[in-house]
């Protein structure tokens, strides 16, 4: 991570109740996570997204849900460390994955946007693709099924079984990133499923 002051953990998903507890959503479920760990309600808005500024693990981090829909997040967080000065790599995104079985995860860094459209505007908002992710599994529909309808689904019974699991793991990688820095964090969390 660079020198900047503060650090953004966005969580990508959709504004509004239809899509609250919807497989697309599981980013902003990490970051209501993460903010719940700090006893603190993301209740903030600001550059078209809700936020919260919490003191976690040492570091001043934004914790942001981009209000746009989702093929637009990375307006939003873009405005935000240009306003607040965040280099590209001390950015965390956390978005849903459907290469990853539900509930996988996997930390990368600097990688292109593999069809992701929250992703992609976010690299194109920026110019370039330095920021962090964290790829939570959701799983996929299987060739011909409905990708949307899938990622715009709500959780199986199964899923939520592990659900809580999932976004705990997520929000702890997070963490563990603030702390001891993403190379570190790949090692432990990339290898552990």
């Amino acid at each position: 991570m660079s020198d900047s002051k503060f650090k953004i953990i966005a969580g990508l998903g959709n504004p509004g109740k239809n899509y609250a507890r919807t497989r697309h959503n599981i980013g902003f479920l990490v970051v209501e996570a993460l903010a719940s760990k700090s006893r603190l309600t993301i209740d903030k808005t600001r550059f078209d997204s809700e936020y919260v500024k919490a003191r976690i693990k040492g570091n001043d981090v934004f914790l942001v849900k981009p209000l746009t829909y989702m093929n637009k997040s990375g307006f939003p967080i873009h405005k935000f460390a240009s306003y607040y000065k965040v280099g590209m790599e001390d950015i965390i995104i956390v978005h849903d994955d459907m290469d990853l079985s539900f509930g996988k995860i996997k930390i990368v860094k600097s990688r292109g946007h593999g069809g992701h459209n929250g992703v992609r505007s976010i690299i194109d908002a920026f110019g370039k693709k330095d920021c962090i992710r964290i790829r939570v599994g959701v799983g996929h529909p299987g060739s011909g099924r409905d990708v949307t309808g899938h990622v715009l689904g709500s959780f199986s019974p199964d899923e939520i079984k592990i659900l809580d699991h999932c976004i705990d793991t997520a929000s702890d990688a997070c963490l563990y990133i603030l702390e001891n820095g993403v190379t570190s964090a790949m090692n432990l969390f990339n290898t552990r499923q």
